[in-house]
């Protein structure tokens, strides 16, 4: 069975998977690679090494292969790649094809009442509804997004991202975090305004004189003057250190050290697979409900905690509850690396999609339990933070 995926660039969010469907596969999985990476990511300590894995092929040197792949393998998956029209091709001749996608209306649902945009969506989307068509959910607000054009009707799966899973033997992982003394807080990323850095330094200035603890800031970008403005202003600076841009692997040694990760991104963020990776490092997550993983991977006062709307008053509550429950903030840490290690993982990711994949072609449309491939429940954005606290009142577990 030969598997192609096609997409912008591969990058260290992606690899594991496709490293992972290479493991399975062989030479029968390829990955097509649609554009250079930007610089901009270059400089957030990105690299290009995933350019010289022996599955990847580049539409813009060896256009003629790629499309014979595109066209003629078992499966393509189609992620965002600039080349619709190569998708397109395929989608007419009725040949398998799973949509990976984050969503449509990120900026508001109410675009979608532009009849321009559902005559685009229409076309690319919903006219293959009845076809072998299917779309894996980057996110917990892609289902919501879909539904509205009345695409891929019982076809959507929960999807995500899968960055590089570390493994702890129960030793390693107990010593991963100082038991006593301060608690360090981390936030990373880019310092945009989707992002909400800022909450940080207000946070600092709010725990200050209560708390034993530490914020520590990795990342760059247009607001990091101003951040550090602000935390001079605030007289926080000795409770923050920033770090600026630093390598995958250098942030993941950070977050192995810190007991709390905080995620402040809006409704912009279409996944965040900064948590992926706090949550493999045993920290205890608070994070926004709006970004696209959340409502996914956090399972509210089980494995993490999310807060709603983007509320700074109700993510600072969240943090001085782990503050002051320190037992309960290490249980957390705990299931949140229990939910990456056997759930949430590009190996088990990988394996589900090729078992859906075999059911697919059999016929069958077999959702997996939980996680990764199970059904994708349609639910309102501003209905998500209630649904979340009502599953886990139903179930016990928070799933959905």
């Amino acid at each position: 069975m030969t598997v192609t995926f096609i997409s912008n660039y591969i990058n260290h969010h992606q690899i594991p998977f496709s490293n992972a469907c290479y493991g399975l596969l062989g030479n029968e999985y390829h990955f097509i690679q649609c554009e250079p990476m930007e610089k901009e990511r270059l400089a957030m300590g990105w690299n290009t090494e995933g350019e010289k894995l022996p599955y990847v092929h580049f539409l813009y040197e060896e256009e003629a292969l790629c499309h014979k792949l595109v066209m003629e393998s078992d499966v393509l998956l189609a992620g965002w790649s600039g080349h619709e029209e190569l998708v397109q091709e395929r989608l007419k001749t009725g040949k398998l094809t799973i949509r990976v996608s984050e969503r449509l209306y990120r900026e508001g649902q109410w675009k979608a009442v532009s009849p321009k945009g559902l005559v685009h969506k229409y076309r690319e989307h919903t006219r293959y509804r009845k076809s072998p068509a299917y779309l894996l959910c980057a996110g917990a607000y892609v289902p919501s997004d879909f539904h509205l054009i009345h695409a891929y009707p019982g076809k959507m799966f929960k999807w995500g991202y899968f960055p590089e899973t570390r493994y702890y033997d129960k030793k390693g992982f107990e010593g991963l975090k100082k038991e006593e003394g301060r608690a360090d807080i981390l936030w990373a990323g880019r310092f945009i305004p989707l992002k909400h850095a800022e909450y940080m330094v207000r946070l600092a200035k709010d725990l200050q004189g209560k708390y034993d603890f530490h914020i520590h800031m990795v990342g760059s970008g247009q607001m990091e003057e101003e951040l550090k403005m602000l935390a001079k202003e605030q007289a926080v600076e000795g409770a923050i250190t920033f770090y600026g841009f630093k390598t995958p692997d250098e942030v993941r040694d950070i977050m192995e050290k810190c007991h709390v990760y905080v995620f402040t991104s809006n409704h912009l963020e279409g996944w965040g697979a900064v948590v992926n990776e706090a949550m493999n490092s045993g920290c205890a997550v608070v994070a926004n409900v709006q970004a696209g993983a959340i409502p996914y991977l956090i399972r509210h006062r089980e494995n993490g905690l999310a807060y709603p709307a983007g509320s700074y008053e109700k993510m600072k509550e969240e943090v001085c509850y782990l503050l002051e429950h320190p037992g309960e903030r290490k249980e957390m840490g705990r299931r949140a690396y229990e939910t990456i290690v056997n759930l949430w993982n590009a190996d088990h990711g990988a394996r589900e999609l090729l078992r859906m994949v075999r059911g697919l072609k059999e016929g069958r449309i077999e959702p997996a339990p939980e996680g990764p491939l199970s059904a994708a429940p349609v639910v309102r954005p501003d209905k998500m933070y209630e649904y979340m606290l009502r599953s886990r009142q139903c179930n016990g577990k928070g799933e959905f």
